[in-house]
This record gives structure tokens, sequence and C-alpha cells, in this order.
């Protein structure tokens, strides 16, 4: 799948202005043409997605009766158990749920209004099963809240405008889900049209993925081949661009459909942990497309980011 390309974004820091350059329309283009791409020289130590996949697989491994006390849905903080959630809904789709487990955290910074703060910036649960879990996640969390920022600086500095994006993510919303795919033997058969994650796009500006390769993983839609295995790096992470940005880019960017497959039958005791980082903007920032020539669609309407998501996120709830 060679147009998801292997960008190496370390030049950006240490590079002469070309390389800077280079770096830049490397990633304008790709998230032009297909809107994911996998990034090497990222800084994040791999040790640090180590130690919290192993963290989040003590948490899953425990018994059921121990997660259900910090059991919540969509958008809440904690852990989403099996049927909670479909991510095609969002895509008009009616699918049974997805195969899949989560434990969510996120952006927790009061803004001082109730209403907001309970939806977008919740206290994060830690469950004192897992007691290492907290440590090593908080410090996962920091590392790709610079990350994405320095992400849509790259995006800005394409647009010939660095702050154009980071000026609105002071109080950005966020959210890191931490999903255990369980293998064929713990979930049993899988249901017509069921997969781990169903097809959908990313709802935010960029995600940023940490992700196992494995037989039922990502798969990404090209236009020209239908859905394709995403190439998988084990010194990149995965980045690709959401709704919002589309949006934001006047569809310049595009946020592409990809979906994660069902347990295989060749592989029955596949499991996989990926830990999905899910970067927003400040929840009132008002989202004004880009006219052409630099976006690529006219007459867009402004949309506000929180009620943006919120949307989205309502769509891919069950129940």
């Amino acid at each position: 799948m060679g147009h998801v390309p292997v960008i190496d974004i370390g030049p950006w820091w240490s590079g002469s202005d070309a390389d800077r350059a280079a770096v830049v329309a490397a990633v304008d283009d790709a998230l032009s043409s297909v809107g994911f791409m996998l990034v090497s020289g990222h800084g994040v130590p791999k040790d640090v997605a180590a130690q919290v996949r192993s963290q989040a697989r003590a948490f899953f491994a425990l018994p059921e009766e121990l997660k259900r006390a910090y059991a919540v849905t969509i958008a809440g903080r904690g852990w989403l158990p099996p049927g909670v959630e479909a991510n095609a809904y969002s895509e008009g789709t009616q699918t049974p749920p997805d195969m899949k487990e989560t434990f969510a955290v996120g952006a927790d910074e009061k803004t001082g209004d109730p209403a907001v703060d309970g939806y977008w910036f919740p206290d994060n649960v830690w469950p004192h099963e897992v007691a290492e879990l907290q440590a090593v996640v908080e410090d996962y969390l920091a590392r790709m809240r610079v990350l994405a920022d320095e992400l849509l600086r790259i995006c800005g500095s394409a647009l010939g405008h660095e702050d154009l994006f980071t000026q609105h993510t002071g109080h950005a919303t966020h959210t890191l889900n931490l999903n255990w795919y369980p293998p064929l033997a713990h979930v049993g058969e899988v249901a017509e049209g069921q997969f781990r994650i169903g097809p959908h796009t990313d709802f935010g500006t960029v995600t940023i993925l940490d992700r196992e390769p494995g037989a039922g993983g990502l798969q990404v839609w090209t236009e020209q081949d239908g859905w394709e295995d995403a190439p998988w790096d084990p010194e990149a992470l995965t980045i690709n661009t959401g709704d919002l940005l589309e949006r934001w880019s006047g569809g310049r960017w595009r946020s592409n459909r990809h979906r994660v497959l069902p347990p295989q039958q060749a592989h029955p005791d596949e499991d996989l942990v990926s830990l999905v980082y899910f970067y927003e903007a400040d929840h009132d920032t008002v989202v004004t497309p880009l006219e052409p020539p630099v976006g690529r669609v006219s007459g867009l309407e402004p949309v506000v980011s929180g009620e943006f998501i919120k949307e989205r996120l309502d769509a891919i709830t069950v129940g």
C-alpha cells in the first residue's frame, strides 16, 4: 500500500529550512491523497508505549466483575465494555457492536463551567487493581499532546501559518483509548458484518495510533483498490486526519474511512492492544472552513468544535 507513506518528521525539529519544508510538503501530500501516514522521528521512545500496553493488558485481564466497577459508555472515563459502541453507525450502517473493550482517559483540566467540564473535562478514573497504570498513561498522554500540537504546526505551515490550528488548542479536548481486541476464543462466533471496529472516519483534528500488527488488524479504504491492510513499521506511529480537520481545511485533507478486522479463524488466539489518541481543539472553537484556493470546497458552513464532535460520538453509541 505504497500510497500510505512513511515520513520522517525528525528534520522538522532539527533540519535546515529546506529539510523542514520537505517534511511539510510530504505531510500535506499524504493528508491530501489518502489521509493517512506513518510517522517516524516522532520523539516518543518505544518503551513508553510498551509500558502503557503492558499495564493495559493487566487491566483487561481482570475479572469482569472487577472491571464492571469502572464501566461507562461513549465519552465517559473508564471501562467501555463490549456492546456499547458501533463505529459504523456514524456512516449510517447498522452493524453488531464492535468486538473490543476500551479503557478511556483524556483531558481533565477544568474550565469552571460544570456543564462543559462534566462532558469534556471529567476526572479520569484509575483502577486501584492496576496501580502503575496511572503514571504510565499520564506520561503517554502528555507526550501525545505535545506531538499532536507539533503535527498541527506542520499542517499549519503547509497553509502558510504555523499556528493556524494550535492557536485554538490551548485547552483542547482529547481522549486516549486503550483498545483491547480479544482473541476469537474469548469473544466467540463473529456475527455477519461485525468488526473489532466497524468502518468509520475519525472525528477530530489528528489521530495518533500506536498499534500492533495482526491478521485482524487495521485496514484503510482506497478509491483504487477498496479495503487494504494498512502498512506497519515498528518505529513509526500511524497518523490520520479527522473530520474536523478535513472541514477546517476546506476539504484539502481527507478524513479517510478505516476499520479493524474481526478476529480471524486462522488466528484464534490473536489479541491486540492499540493506543489511540484522538486530538481535537478547544471545545468552543468556531471552525471556519478555508476557502479555495487553499481549501478545495467552497461554501462549507462553520461549526463549533465541541458540538461537531459530540454529534458524532452520540451517533456511535449503542442503545
